[in-house]
């Protein structure tokens, strides 16, 4: 079992915990965590595309002319491609780019990018993460005391209204409850800021 300290909002170290070696400390799965992110990306995509085949446009119904003795080439629609409002080649239509992926493998890829952090001593753990305020100099006050830099994910078990709207103004803050974390928000942080109640529900869940 691994141990890490646990600091409070003003950097300063309060006490060490004991943190599961089966989800902060596995053997990371690459391809699953790979997986799981495209499936992410993936279902943010509309797919809201659409184009008209030969057989959706209107009219072409006649063929154009006779086959034989016109001197023109061969035409059996007005709706060809190749013809002034035909249809298109290889329509596009509409489609949903989701799939499944089991329980197992979405455990193991949050496991996997869980355990990246801990590697890259990128996962801190604070007492608590409620602020007094809710000014964005709160955050940059708070990312100061903790000495960090780049994109921070900020996670919380309680509904902390003051750390949502501190770390909005950012571009580089983010603020999810624990029951929303993921793997593409872990993996695109820099730095993962959890409070000890985000732990220990983290913990709870994917044991």
């Amino acid at each position: 079992m691994a141990k890490i300290e646990i600091k409070n909002i003003n950097g300063e170290k309060v006490k060490d915990i004991t943190i599961s070696d089966s989800i902060f400390k596995i053997e990371a799965n690459d391809d699953a965590l790979k997986k799981m992110i495209r499936l992410q990306l993936d279902s943010q995509r509309q797919g809201s595309v659409k184009t008209k085949s030969r057989a959706e446009v209107s009219g072409g119904g006649r063929k154009p002319w006779k086959q034989k003795g016109t001197g023109r080439a061969r035409a059996g629609s007005s709706r060809s491609p190749l013809w002034r409002h035909g249809g298109h080649v290889f329509a596009l239509s509409s489609r949903d780019y989701t799939f499944k992926i089991n329980k197992k493998e979405r455990v193991l890829a949050l496991k996997s990018a869980l355990t990246g952090k801990v590697e890259e001593k990128a996962l801190i753990v604070v007492d608590n993460l409620n602020l007094k305020t809710l000014k964005t100099k709160e955050i940059k006050n708070l990312l100061s005391s903790l000495k960090l830099d780049g994109k921070v994910l900020f996670v919380t078990k309680e509904d902390c209204e003051n750390l949502y709207m501190a770390s909005r103004n950012l571009g580089y803050t983010y603020a999810i409850l624990a029951d929303e974390i993921n793997c593409y928000d872990i993996v695109n942080a820099d730095y993962v800021v959890c409070d000890e109640a985000a732990i220990n529900y983290i913990e709870e869940v994917l044991k």
